[in-house]
């Protein structure tokens, strides 16, 4: 906003002659009003509360843990105590892959080889039932011829199959991934077929009217709403690969962490065994976050 004062002056020509000179305009401008700065909402504090809740806890009991297995082993000359365990794991851990041999390498190399077989084992089991769980969920007659063998064959113990690719691969390693393939693709199969099955009817029907071919209903329809559940049959498949592995190691020998445990206890090494049981924790648990995380990312509990 300006505001503006004029300042007229006059000029004698004469006896009472008046002659108006020009008129000067002075601008004066007026400073604009400042708005009023609005303080910045305050920054929520971080949550000390509940990150303490989930750090300490198992911090504690991981100490009880080790608490009580050091009482128990105080007095034992057969049984190892925690120090001594850890002290041992050190020695291990520090040169993870060495080879000395065919069947004495460093617990790095059996760690991969088992994950190695689990990956194939996995690979195929998901190739083969995920497929095969949205053909029983989407037909209703195939879910009826499928589901007496499902039911039959599901509670078999994974050790059972074992004999059964060693007749028929000849070779250890071979019959390892299979008893791996069939224990692994039952949570996939029936995850993804009940998966299938819960989708909308209404969604069916849509797909129906706009007259969608199968492709585009599984891809455009399917596929989405079954995620989740499919997901779910993979987090389980993966828990049981790696603890069937393990077992099959140790029966068919070679190299692997199952091999390794069952070699360290020819060896009467306590320790050794402790610690690949440790470690058999912690990559299952890995493989189990993991997992969770992709399923947590294809989630719609969150939307």
């Amino acid at each position: 906003m300006v505001s503006a004062v004029f300042h007229t002056s006059l000029d004698t020509r004469g006896a009472g002659a008046k002659s108006p000179r020009v008129a000067v305009a002075t601008i004066a401008p007026v400073p604009a009003i400042a708005r009023p700065v609005e303080p910045a909402p305050p920054r929520p504090g971080y949550d000390w509360r509940g990150l303490a809740l989930k750090v300490v806890p198992p911090i504690v009991g991981i100490a009880l843990l080790i608490a009580i297995w050091a009482a128990l082993t105080r007095n034992s000359t057969s049984f190892p105590t925690p120090g001594a365990t850890f002290a041992e794991a050190v020695k291990v851990f520090s040169d993870p892959f060495y080879r000395n041999g065919p069947n004495d390498q460093g617990i790095g190399w059996n760690i991969l080889f088992s994950l190695y077989r689990v990956a194939i084992g996995f690979g195929l089991a998901a190739a083969v039932g995920i497929p095969l769980g949205f053909v029983i969920g989407r037909f209703e007659v195939i879910n009826h011829m499928t589901s007496p063998l499902i039911s039959l064959l599901r509670p078999v113990s994974p050790l059972a199959w074992l004999p059964i690719g060693l007749l028929v691969f000849k070779a250890a390693n071979p019959a390892a991934i299979w008893t791996i393939f069939i224990c692994s693709i039952w949570p996939m199969i029936i995850n993804t077929a009940v998966g299938v099955q819960r989708v909308p009817v209404d969604y069916l029907n849509v797909a129906r009217v706009l007259n969608l071919s199968e492709w585009k209903v599984i891809t455009r329809i399917l596929f989405p709403a079954v995620l989740p559940y499919m997901l779910t049959g993979v987090r389980l498949s993966v828990g049981t690969a790696w603890l069937v592995i393990v077992a099959a190691e140790m029966l068919t020998g070679g190299v692997g962490i199952g091999f390794w445990v069952w070699d360290e206890w020819n060896n009467l090494n306590v320790k050794h065994i402790l610690i690949a049981i440790l470690v058999i924790g912690v990559v299952g648990l890995v493989l189990e976050w993991t997992l969770i995380s992709i399923a947590r990312r294809f989630s719609y509990d969150d939307a």
